[in-house]
């Protein structure tokens, strides 16, 4: 077994898809299709179900998945180790960020990251909390961001900065007069929110249980996977939702969503790091941009997507 047929199966396993990773690790189909054959003749295991033009992980493929993340984690940290001998001259950071993170705050602290260190390359990942939680604590990534609290003896945190969330609903709802609502009457709308281990379902879930309400005492009409979902069912008239302030700034600003009268409270933003691993010099100096105060640079012009 070899690194790199542990790289083309993680690959095939994000992507659910042959091409796709093909594309993405700059081979042919047929080389992926071999290597991700090899492993399974070589150890006697289905590792995917192969459905229609996809594929989906097997039970023993999913188990694998965590061992082959934590196998090329490893890898990179003793390329990392090599790496300092030489400062931030080159190198690699891998980083996880749930997507409120990723796509709103993340972006102008990566183009000053680059700015001043423009040989160490970055490699990003958008999960929900629990899955870059799930990522730092397995090795795959060496700093993972995220909004939600996360309870792992592995993991240690830093708070480096805040997010409000707000209650929005589309104008001809019936709280877009912004009276202000008691948390009795939040159970007289039918809600969209975002799916479970989401930092900003946790967050809305435990300002909830404040007040003596379940999430589950809620009536749902949708649960999404993403904020631009979210915002654009919630605009289109589906009902109200909890969002970061920041996803729908541009929202209220034109007026396709109203603030609605009930408060909710900050929220941190938090960096995970395995207590057990050692910090490169390229995470410590992208740790230092994220504690600055502030907004640095202007403003960026797209979300995060990849990098």
């Amino acid at each position: 077994m070899t690194l790199e047929q542990l790289r083309i199966f993680v690959a095939v396993a994000e992507r659910e898809h042959l091409t796709r990773a093909a594309q993405g690790l700059g081979r042919t189909q047929s080389a992926v299709s071999a290597a991700v054959r090899a492993l399974e003749r070589e150890y006697a295991t289905p590792l995917f179900h192969r459905v229609g033009r996809g594929v989906m992980l097997t039970e023993a493929g999913r188990i694998f998945l965590g061992e082959a993340r934590g196998v090329l984690g490893r890898a990179e940290a003793a390329e990392r180790a090599l790496a300092e001998l030489g400062g931030l001259r080159r190198g690699r950071l891998s980083l996880q960020a749930s997507q409120t993170i990723a796509s709103y705050w993340l972006p102008r602290r990566l183009v000053r990251f680059q700015r001043d260190f423009p040989q160490v390359a970055l490699a990003v990942r958008i999960g929900n909390t629990a899955e870059v939680a799930r990522a730092v604590a397995e090795g795959a990534v060496e700093l993972g961001l995220v909004e939600g609290a996360v309870d792992d003896p592995h993991l240690a945190s830093e708070t480096v900065a805040h997010d409000r969330l707000v209650l929005v609903v589309a104008p001809g709802h019936q709280w877009a007069d912004r009276v202000p609502l008691t948390p009795e009457q939040l159970l007289a709308s039918g809600w969209v929110l975002r799916e479970p281990g989401s930092g900003t379902r946790s967050v809305f879930e435990t300002a909830l249980a404040l007040h003596g309400i379940a999430l589950a005492d809620l009536s749902p009409v949708l649960e999404l996977p993403s904020n631009e979902a979210v915002r654009a069912a919630v605009e289109a008239g589906a009902g109200a939702t909890a969002i970061s302030e920041r996803v729908v700034a541009a929202a209220l600003g034109a007026g396709s969503l109203v603030r609605a009268g009930f408060a909710l409270p900050t929220r941190d933003y938090t960096v995970l790091v395995h207590r057990e691993h050692f910090p490169s010099r390229a995470a410590e100096a992208l740790r230092a941009i994220l504690r600055a105060p502030g907004e640095p640079g202007a403003e960026a012009g797209a979300s995060l997507r990849s990098m």
